[in-house]
This record gives C-alpha cells, structure tokens and sequence, in this order.
C-alpha cells in the first residue's frame, strides 16, 4: 500500500503578516513548511511526500524533496500536485495544508485507517460555539449546530477517485471534501483536534509555538 502526502504550500498568506510567506517564517527552531513536512514524513505509513510551491520559492526547499508548481488557487495547486503524483500513482493521498504544523500523529493514523472503508476522510470538530446569520451588521437569524463541524486537514482519499474527481469538477471549492461530495464520493469524518491550528494571524505562531515545544 503506497501512500503519498500532499502538501499544499503555494499560497502567499497576507494574513498571518511578517516579510515572507507563513510556511517560511520560522516557529519553534524551524520553518513552518519543515514542521509540516516531518510530521508525514516520520509517519511509519507515509512513503511519499509531494509539496506544491509558488514558482518563486522551488528552491527554498532542498532538492531531495519532491514538488510541483502551484497555480492560480489552491484547487488549481491541488491538481499539480495530484498530476505530479500520477506519474507513479500512490494508492491513497492525503492532501494537508501547510499552514498546519502541529497535527497530531494520531490524527494521520485515523484519516488512514478511515479508507480502508471510505472513499475519502477528514478530520473535523463539531461546531460548538452560537452560530449567526447577520443583514449588515444586524443579526438576522441564529442558526442551528445540529451536524455542524468545522473542517480540518489532512483529508484522505483513494488517489485515483480524487484525481478523476479534481480534473472534472466545476466548482470553485473550498476544500478537496466539496470537490469529494460533487464526484459522489463518501467521506467519513474522523475526530480532530483543537492542537490541529491551522497558521492565519500573527497571533496563531505563537500558539502552534507553544503546541511544538510541548511535543
């Protein structure tokens, strides 16, 4: 069984401030894109890591990695990365965000052992906090938590049904999950983690900072 990693790391991040991109600012000793690799790539079950970059940072990272150019939105980087792969298909892929560094182990194992019976998986947390539909700066509505979560990454998937399912969607979508659900695909939620923080603003270094040093 080959399973690849997929790491999307093209994106430029105004949000999170600083000089450069967030996944090559440095927290806790090492630059984001780093920590996000070794988490799959110290994972007994990943064989494989693929990173999709913005064409001007290809030679940030050292050349024994594999990597593709990103394109003009993150479904559009997805794709590179999924064509790149095909050359030598894996059987699963795990498509991770960069910006997320602080993933659990045990998070991977599950998002695997959750397609030996589904077409996809990905981890999510129920949404806990009150809910509100505003009109302007009025709230209009609340809205009902009932199977409401909020997505995370890595999200699983066997390689070709999310290759064939990438290539024909007609969608601008938010994650892989959306273009999964558009293909007719089955994808199981796994628990996941609120140590799982996905790097946005300034603020959230520290967090993840704290969460790594902790390991």
């Amino acid at each position: 069984m080959q399973i690849a990693a997929l790491i999307v790391a093209a994106g430029r991040g105004s949000r999170a401030g600083g000089v450069v991109p967030k996944q090559w600012q440095v927290v806790s000793g090492k630059r984001v894109i780093d920590h996000t690799i070794d988490l799959f790539a110290q994972h007994p079950k990943i064989n494989r890591i693929m990173t999709v970059l913005h064409a001007a940072d290809l030679q940030l990272l050292d050349t024994n990695i594999e990597r593709a150019v990103g394109g003009n939105s993150r479904q559009a980087s997805v794709l590179n990365g999924l064509k790149a792969l095909s050359q030598n298909p894996p059987n699963l892929v795990l498509i991770h965000d960069v910006a997320r560094a602080s993933t659990p182990t045990h998070l991977i194992s599950n998002v695997i052992n959750a397609l030996k019976t589904h077409q996809g998986a990905a981890p999510a947390l129920p949404v806990t906090d009150a809910l509100w539909q505003s009109k302007g700066s009025i709230v209009h509505k609340s809205i009902t938590l009932d199977g409401l979560f909020r997505a995370q990454t890595p999200q699983g998937f066997h390689f070709a049904a999310i290759l064939a399912a990438h290539q024909k969607t007609a969608i601008t979508a938010k994650d892989d999950v959306e273009v999964a659900l558009q293909a007719g695909l089955d994808v199981a939620i796994v628990a996941g983690s609120e140590e799982n923080i996905k790097i946005t603003h300034p603020e959230d270094f520290g967090r993840v900072g704290k969460i790594l040093k902790d390991y």
